[in-house]
């Protein structure tokens, strides 16, 4: 009677044993997968919506005499998976640029990031000759381009002594906004002014001078 109830009481620690194990195989092969939880957990939601509604803006008509107004084209790169932190040094590398100038330097940037952001610029390109009547393709510069997080998934990873940490799984949005002509030649800050110039503002400011209450 011990012997059966010791053999029918092994059996179904091994089971249960057994049963624990392919749960938790289950459950780590689903966090891991993370294609398959933004499908299946949010599927509705594609992502920030916002950006792409500059390009239904409608501008009234122009008189002869006003500057002509460039064209632009926004586009956006929605949950891609990289760190947000890491794509804002890939995102804030191709501002200013021409479109010819920062596709080739994305060509040879050996991060994750620069090949969505140089996808994301050839789209914006093809988007602007065929739907925004953009002539040439080649006067285009990066007006715009920075990046936003997205979907966080968080998952766990095993560690020693039957204990687990949590782990994130960050996407980000990368945003970027074309614009007809040729860049501007210093994009942040305005050129340094030079030693002459900086004489003549000095001695226009002091010929400027005026004597309180006086003619």
């Amino acid at each position: 009677m011990a012997a059966h109830l010791f053999r029918s009481l092994r059996s179904l620690c091994l089971s249960d044993a057994v049963a624990a194990g392919n749960a938790q195989r289950l459950l780590t092969a689903n966090l891991h997968t993370t294609g398959a939880l933004a499908k299946n957990w949010n599927g509705h939601n594609t992502g920030p919506l916002r950006w792409l509604q500059y390009n239904k803006v409608m501008f009234p008509p122009q008189a002869p005499t006003d500057e002509p107004r460039p064209a632009y084209v926004c586009h956006q790169k929605t949950n891609i998976k990289y760190s947000p932190k890491k794509m804002w040094y890939v995102a804030s590398f191709v501002r200013g640029m021409s479109v010819d100038e920062a596709v080739k330097q994305l060509s040879f940037i050996d991060k994750k990031g620069a090949s969505f952001v140089k996808e994301a610029i050839l789209e914006a390109v093809d988007m602007a000759v065929k739907r925004h009547n953009v002539e040439f393709r080649t006067n285009l510069w990066v007006a715009e381009s920075f990046c936003g997080k997205g979907r966080v998934f968080k998952g766990i990873r095993r560690h020693a002594r039957a204990r687990v940490g949590e782990v994130e799984y960050k996407h980000c949005h990368y945003f970027v906004r074309l614009e007809e002509g040729s860049p501007p030649e210093h994009y942040y800050h305005q050129a340094p002014k030079t030693g002459e110039q900086q004489l003549e503002d000095w001695i226009g400011a002091m010929r400027r001078r005026k004597i309180t209450s006086s003619l």
